[in-house]
């Protein structure tokens, strides 16, 4: 956008020095005023491009400062849990740096989503649908449409989501996620709101076993990772996660595959997330029209 901010700035002295001439010919010709009025076509237009790209490196501007203040308050409580002490040697920071950098990316068309990686190996401008799946019936109890491509910050707003819809009826006790999820925050959160979380700590290569649990009681100094993946190790946890094979995978298939929905219609979150929970409340009514 740089480079293009200068060309077209440079096409604009031309094209006014044009219009300049033009202006005199035409008075010339015509009589004084009858065309000074209008701008050459070629000009509004590169003026209405300018335009667009200067609120393009406003917005990237804007971002860039607010993940600034993100990382230099994350930076300002990791300094006070250590005491006010440097970094050890080897892990010296950075500055936080408020300028976006020059790759930075921005889509003219629709600004509200981002690139993100798909599962054609490739990246695409994408919205990020969530759904959270009920266990018995295979119906779909909260849906939601992001921007971020990191499902870690969508784990809570997703379970409040879902106990708001299911009401004071249908507690949810247990719940389980996939790496994608996994945070300690996330696992501590759930501690909080009494949900038995089963969060995969890390991927598994295609065939893989999952190790076996040590005998014995947990030691009082694991850390909430270790907690958690000596957890889905035991013969509860393995039979609980083997689970997620059977409840939210065939909702996405069934979705992507039966309904053929791939992508969206729409742009805009807003629109976006109409568009999805209009989807999964066909799918609810597919799951009970069977059941009925």
């Amino acid at each position: 956008m740089q480079e293009e901010q200068r060309r077209l700035r440079r096409e604009i002295r031309q094209l006014l020095v044009q219009a300049d001439e033009a202006d005199g010919k035409e008075d010339r010709q015509y009589g004084c005023g009858c065309r000074g009025d209008e701008l050459p076509e070629e000009l509004a237009r590169r003026r209405s491009r300018l335009k667009r790209i200067q609120e393009a490196r406003q917005a990237l501007e804007a971002d860039a400062k607010a993940a600034a203040a993100v990382e230099q308050a994350r930076r300002d409580e990791e300094d006070q849990r250590r005491g006010g002490n440097d970094p050890p040697r080897g892990r010296r920071r950075k500055p936080v740096s408020e300028v976006p950098p020059p790759k930075a990316q921005y889509n003219f068309t629709d600004p509200e989503t981002s690139i993100m990686k798909s599962s054609n190996k490739g990246f695409d401008q994408c919205g990020n649908a969530q759904a959270v799946v009920d266990r018995d019936h295979r119906v779909i109890v909260a849906a939601d449409v992001t921007s971020q491509p990191n499902d870690k910050k969508q784990f809570q707003p997703m379970m409040q989501q879902a106990k708001r819809n299911v009401g004071r009826r249908g507690r949810i006790k247990k719940v389980s996620a996939d790496s994608g999820y996994f945070s300690e925050d996330n696992v501590k959160w759930a501690e909080r709101h009494r949900l038995d979380a089963y969060i995969a700590t890390g991927r598994l290569k295609h065939n893989e076993r999952v190790a076996p649990c040590p005998r014995g009681r947990p030691a009082k100094d694991l850390t909430t990772t270790e907690r958690m993946a000596r957890k889905l190790r035991t013969k509860r946890g393995r039979a609980t996660y083997a689970q997620r094979k059977c409840i939210p995978e065939p909702v996405f298939g069934q979705i992507k595959r039966g309904m053929g929905f791939t992508q969206f219609l729409l742009n805009g979150i807003d629109k976006m997330r109409a568009e999805w929970r209009l989807v999964c409340m066909a799918h609810n009514l597919r799951r009970l029209h069977a059941a009925g």
